[in-house]
């Protein structure tokens, strides 16, 4: 089963394709996707859109897992992130991915086993589940590794 997380974002939107098999996670790759400053707000999201895109058709991904959305300090901010996960969202569907969604809750129960846990700590649990030798970088990408991963667990395929 190959799995694509997401970390949405509209400045910086991390992925993480991993494959699951027989209890075992193997990293198949992870980075970002940035969009500039500079660029026009719907510009930003039609290069989230078009990037996505493309890192579907290359990797084919069986399932999508989204972080959903949380309630941010700054509501602008909020509304700029809920943007670019409704271009993620229809990306999807647009592919025909089943597509899933979880909270950071669930994502650092699913990993930590603590809702509560503390960044560093769910980038370690990544760093082991994936047999790594140290935590991916930048933080968007092992967030969207954390994501794929709680999917994986949450899913229990065999």
């Amino acid at each position: 089963m190959r799995i694509i997380g997401i970390d949405p974002g509209y400045g910086i939107l991390g992925f993480g394709v991993i494959d699951y098999e027989k209890n075992k996670h193997t990293l198949v790759d992870y980075g970002v996707i940035k969009t500039s400053k500079d660029l026009a707000f719907p510009d930003r999201l039609l290069h989230i859109g078009k990037r996505l895109n493309e890192l579907l058709n290359i990797y084919k991904p069986d399932e999508m897992a989204v972080e959903e959305l949380f309630f941010h300090k700054n509501a602008k901010t909020a509304m700029f992130v809920a943007q670019a996960r409704g271009v993620i969202l229809y990306v999807a569907r647009e592919h025909d991915i089943p597509l899933y969604e979880y909270t950071p809750l669930q994502i650092k129960q699913g990993l930590v086993g603590y809702g509560r846990a503390e960044k560093i700590q769910i980038q370690q649990m990544v760093k082991i589940f994936l047999n790594l030798q140290k935590i991916p970088k930048p933080d968007d990408a092992a967030d969207a590794l954390a994501v794929a991963i709680t999917h994986s667990n949450t899913k229990r395929y065999i």
